[in-house]
């Protein structure tokens, strides 16, 4: 029986972790999914539609962060990040638009201006979970703020 001696990984954040992707473009959408699965992560998603984000908000399954556009098929996808947030889910929004077009009580939410970073976006979006618990019934009232 052989014994592997190769030095154990070290863990991403985002490993075992559960993230939503709602995204209307596709590649982008592609991307963001691949970016993540390659730190372990699993997908819920990715979703092009409000109402199919919402279903998976309800389908009984944990969710440990998200990656949101501001804008799915011209609706704006706040309520989904209100419900997130009420959650205390981590979540970062990506966009075309300004920071403008980000609702007052979002403005601590991280944004990704398209074309976006997904290497630097998922590495942010990992910062964001490191340290929190993968249920949301253990989560603790402090929400990770974004750096800058």
């Amino acid at each position: 029986m052989s014994v592997s001696t190769a030095p154990p990984r070290p863990s991403s954040p985002l490993a075992g972790r559960r993230i939503l992707v709602v995204e209307d473009e596709y590649f982008l959408a592609d991307d963001i999914g691949k970016a993540l699965r390659a730190l372990g992560a699993e997908i819920a998603g990715p979703v092009g539609h409000i109402e199919d984000a919402v279903e998976i908000l309800h389908d009984g399954g944990v969710l440990d962060a998200a990656v949101l556009d501001v804008n799915i098929r011209a609706q704006p996808i706040f309520p989904v990040a209100r419900e997130l947030r009420a959650r205390q889910v981590p979540f970062v929004f990506t966009t075309g638009y300004d920071r403008i077009s980000i609702e007052p009580e979002f403005q601590d939410v991280p944004i990704w201006e398209k074309p976006i970073d997904i290497v630097a976006m998922v590495r942010n979006l990992a910062s964001l979970v490191d340290g929190q618990p993968s249920s949301p019934q253990q989560s603790s009232p402090e929400r990770a703020a974004p750096a800058g």
